[in-house]
């Protein structure tokens, strides 16, 4: 079972990261801080470079604290926040399939941060080298509700434009 969960937090942890390191520097076809900038001020995120900021930042770190087994609630905490606010942003109106833009990578994200939460992250982890191992039903509530609450905080402060295509064709 160790080897297991460590092969699913590698992988997992290592996408993630990698989804964070698009946003911040561009990499792996990514579109840096000021291209995801303009996308998510164009979803009502202002200033959009900032949130940029915020989204990489929450997954790269997200993501690696889940690779290495360290505070796994913490990783599942920035997991869970910033999948959430994309899932509503972004994927929920266009069903579950990712191939229709859906929120299926999303909730796979958050199921597997919250389960290595539920599960503990395993023998080959940094939580279980200090003796720390943070496992268990109440960890994984409190790892959800603590993510969710950031996701509704960010959510809050998106500013809804009124749609100027409407006006145009009208």
């Amino acid at each position: 079972m160790d080897l297991g969960l460590l092969l699913l937090r590698l992988v997992a942890g290592l996408s993630f990261a990698a989804h964070g390191t698009q946003k911040l520097f561009g990499w792996f076809g990514g579109h840096g801080l000021a291209g995801t900038g303009g996308f998510l001020e164009q979803l009502g995120f202002h200033p959009g470079k900032r949130a940029a900021l915020m989204a990489g930042l929450a997954e790269t770190v997200g993501g690696l604290l889940l690779m290495l087994g360290a505070v796994t609630p913490l990783a599942a905490v920035l997991i869970v926040s910033v999948m959430l606010v994309a899932t509503v942003a972004v994927h929920w109106t266009k069903g579950y399939f990712a191939h229709s833009g859906g929120y299926e990578l999303p909730l796979l994200y958050m199921v597997t941060a919250l389960t290595v939460v539920l599960m503990g992250p395993g023998r080959f982890s940094i939580d279980a080298g200090v003796g720390r191992e943070y496992a268990g039903l109440g960890w994984t509530v409190a790892s959800w509700v603590v993510g969710a609450a950031g996701a509704v905080l960010q959510l809050a402060s998106r500013h809804q434009e009124p749609k100027v295509e409407a006006a145009k064709t009208a």
